[in-house]
């Protein structure tokens, strides 16, 4: 908020656009015109949308929206709200539903919004205008603040104007599902500490314009950089990471909530944490152990992307192993499943295979690609088995691949050869199944993060290609798949295949790496 109302940071080159985002934001645009054909078509002439495209201005999209409030459309999709330049407010909202006292907003977006339960609020589709809906009883709503505080931004634009309706403060979320409008009650005490989304949202963006206000006025800043999660896909990081590496700021090391804490009691930069008694308990951390903060700041200092926290590592290792690496494509499926057989002989081919489909997700044939997976890994475990030779599939970072497994299961239960959801569940909670990820994180510190493409490297391995990453991966499978309508491009499914293998042997060398002599040459936390 700084950076983008400093005068002085007008033409200060910023880093490209982070290309999972963009691809993110292309697949909600496609999602929000989805679900407004299905509207329209459903509420005929009482539906309006606001026109739009390259060559339409602000001025005019905010005239036509003012307009159709005016005339009292009944569904005003693509609004762009008249500005509140006292307040110095804008913004625009997919879906306004008139009411007899007002609008509401309504916002479509492509991620979940409820999960099974009880509690949410909820109409279906047919019944937009049902605003507050009724208790659903096989839905509890999924905290989703960002979107809440878009709609608590929304309905005070709509106040600003005379159009709210001021009889409700409900709000409606069109998720993922698309099948139902989840409403939120924005005056209710719903946020940490009884507060509401709209007093939330007041108190937020009062702070955002002292920001502005004094950034566009050349005051002293109200904000300084610190390094969060989300530094890693702002354009503006280019420009933090040097003030912060000028500085040497202990958010370096240290994120969020820790990182301020440290700041409070006096400890701003590395060098001061590192110089810290790391048997302290006397400093305020939560994210982390104070012993690990400190050896973290010390391998910064040290230039070390890893350092042992344990003078003893254990992997367990079996007589026949396989890499496991699944590629998705967002929430769309996962339509690559990449194994690596290696260790004893047990009568199937060792090396590496992938089970994928290349129909554009999604797809049923995501199903048979899963079920072949699946297939030939319980024949694996089955034919160690008989041989009397133990048996373990490895993966790095256990959430993925558990997330379409269970998926897998669910979506295409019923299909030719997909197991059924015990069956899967049985083989995760197994120790036939294990995370690399967790002994990273129990037996190192990384200094420059965990991430398998930072920790291989130091393990000896390397990618083929060299812009391999998940976030190519997704560019490289729209190609591969002709997903935006033009022709598959059959090398792109060849670069796909190889960096899954790639992933796979990169898991095998590291573990293979932990459970040598050669993983000692990395620097005990104890001795820097």
């Amino acid at each position: 908020m700084h950076l983008e109302h400093d005068p002085a940071m007008r033409d200060v080159p910023r880093g490209a656009p982070d290309p999972t985002s963009e691809l993110r934001k292309a697949d909600a645009t496609a999602h929000r015109r989805v679900v407004a054909d299905q509207l329209a078509a459903r509420f005929g002439e009482r539906w309006y949308e606001v026109p739009t495209g390259p060559a339409t201005r602000s001025a005019d999209r905010e005239a036509a929206t003012l307009a159709a409030l005016t005339e009292g459309r009944d569904f005003i999709w693509g609004a762009a709200l008249p500005r509140d330049p006292l307040a110095g407010r804008r913004g625009s909202m997919d879906l306004l539903v008139r009411t007899a006292g007002g609008y509401v907003p309504v916002l479509v977006v492509r991620h979940k919004v409820t999960d099974p339960g009880t509690g949410a609020r909820t109409s279906p589709l047919e019944e937009l205008a049902n605003v507050g809906g009724t208790q659903d009883g096989t839905r509890k709503v999924r905290p989703q603040p960002r979107d809440q505080l878009r709609l608590a931004h929304t309905r005070r634009l709509l106040q600003g104007a005379g159009f709210a309706d001021e009889r409700t403060a409900f709000a409606g979320v069109i998720g993922l599902d698309g099948d139902a409008v989840v409403w939120h009650d924005l005056q209710a005490p719903t946020w940490p500490g009884g507060r509401t989304a709209l007093a939330e949202y007041d108190s937020r963006f009062a702070d955002r314009i002292a920001v502005a206000t004094a950034a566009a006025a050349g005051e002293p800043a109200l904000a300084e950089p610190s390094r969060i999660v989300e530094c890693r896909s702002c354009p503006w990081w280019p420009v933090c990471e040097a003030a912060l590496v000028q500085t040497r700021d202990v958010s370096l090391v240290v994120r969020g909530e820790d990182a301020g804490m440290l700041r409070a009691a006096g400890v701003t930069s590395v060098d001061a944490l590192a110089e810290i008694d790391p048997h302290d308990t006397d400093v305020p951390l939560v994210g982390m152990p104070v012993q690990d903060a400190v050896g973290l700041a010390r391998a910064w200092l040290a230039d070390l992307t890893v350092v042992r926290r344990s003078q003893v590592i254990d992997v367990p290792r079996a007589d026949v192993e396989v890499d496991v690496d699944m590629e998705s494509f967002g929430d769309a499926g996962a339509y690559m499943w990449g194994v690596l057989l290696s260790g004893a002989d047990i009568g199937e081919p060792r090396g590496y295979r992938a089970f994928v489909s290349w129909e554009p997700l999604p797809t049923e044939d995501e199903a048979r690609s899963f079920a072949e997976f699946w297939h030939w890994l319980t024949g694996v475990r089955a034919a160690a088995a008989e041989r009397g030779l133990s048996f373990r599939a490895y993966c790095y970072n256990e959430l993925a691949e558990n997330r379409w497994l269970l998926a897998s299961v669910r979506r295409f239960g019923g299909y030719p050869g997909v197991p059924r959801k015990r069956e899967v569940i049985s083989f995760i909670e197994s120790d036939e199944w294990f995370d690399l990820f967790g002994s990273v994180r129990e037996y190192f510190l990384c200094s420059h993060g965990k991430g398998l493409k930072t920790i291989a490297p130091v393990a000896g391995f390397r990618w083929r290609d060299p812009e391999a990453g998940g976030e190519n991966s997704m560019r490289w499978y729209r190609d591969a798949v002709g997903l935006d309508g033009g022709e598959p491009e059959l090398p792109q499914r060849t670069r796909l295949l190889e960096y899954n293998e790639d992933d796979v042997r990169a898991t095998a060398t590291l573990r293979e790496w932990m459970t040598s002599p050669a993983v000692n040459e990395i620097p005990y936390v104890g001795d820097i």
